[in-house]
């Protein structure tokens, strides 16, 4: 039975400033919580419509009714936990490093991370005006990716003036992305705000301005979903590298 206390601090996770002052954040779903269960992250607490789901002593049984009063969900999905922010990690330098410039949509963020995780990154960098990385729709979207890989929030001017790596834009106007023949196992590559893609700022600090060309002659669409050109993008980082391996 859920008591008034953990209905109170569970609804309150749904704001950011909350989430930060409790270290605490929300995941729903069998599949989701499982594989936050299995990761590195601390459990706080997980509730359950169907404890046998689980094979755990610290589940809290609750009923429907009571999942409905504390899921941020439309349809509820039998089981809700509470996890512990981790402590912040170094990066991994030695791998390719992704960086998004204040990224605004939290299901763009989840898909990102899970596409990330998909072609190997082990490290994203964002923005610190890009939306939280524990926002439940961004840990929604990311269905579990989000419990292996490392999110960093940084001042990305500063980031970038800071490091030696080759570092790679993604633009409306430059290189294409399939005729570049650069092939990099570590490197940085930055993808913008969705509206208005890589800020004047951190142009000037790309080495490399790359473009994924239009196949379509006609105006529109004007522009690809972030989360697709990510994609799109990382595909050819990776086969252009692998291709390279295999010579």
């Amino acid at each position: 039975m859920l008591s008034k206390n953990e209905i109170k601090l569970i609804k309150s996770l749904k704001n950011k400033k909350q989430r930060h002052l409790n270290k605490m954040f929300v995941v729903e779903g069998r599949k989701s919580v499982s594989e936050f269960i299995n990761s590195s992250f601390d459990l706080h607490k997980l509730f359950s419509i169907n404890i046998n789901d689980f094979n755990m002593i610290d589940v809290n049984q609750i009923s429907k009714s009571e999942l409905g009063k504390i899921s941020f969900l439309t349809n509820p999905d039998d089981h809700l936990a509470i996890f512990k922010m981790p402590d912040e990690k170094p990066l991994n330098e030695n791998y390719l490093l992704v960086c998004l410039e204040s990224i605004n949509d939290p299901g763009n963020l989840g898909t990102i991370i899970r596409t990330c995780e998909w072609f190997g990154i082990k490290d994203i960098v964002c923005s610190l005006d890009s939306v939280d990385c524990y926002n439940p729709k961004v840990v929604q979207s990311a269905m579990g990716s989000l419990s292996r890989i490392n999110i960093t929030y940084l001042d990305l001017s500063k980031f970038l003036k800071s490091k030696s790596l080759k570092k790679f834009g993604t633009f409306i106007a430059g290189e294409s992305v399939y005729e570049n023949k650069i092939s990099v196992a570590k490197g940085i590559v930055v993808f913008g705000n969705e509206a208005n893609g890589i800020s004047d700022d951190l142009r000037v600090l790309l080495d490399v301005k790359l473009t994924i060309p239009r196949f379509n002659h006609d105006s529109y669409p004007e522009s690809l979903n972030l989360s697709n050109s990510v994609g799109i993008v990382l595909s050819e980082f990776s086969r252009k590298f692998n291709e390279k391996k295999s010579l």
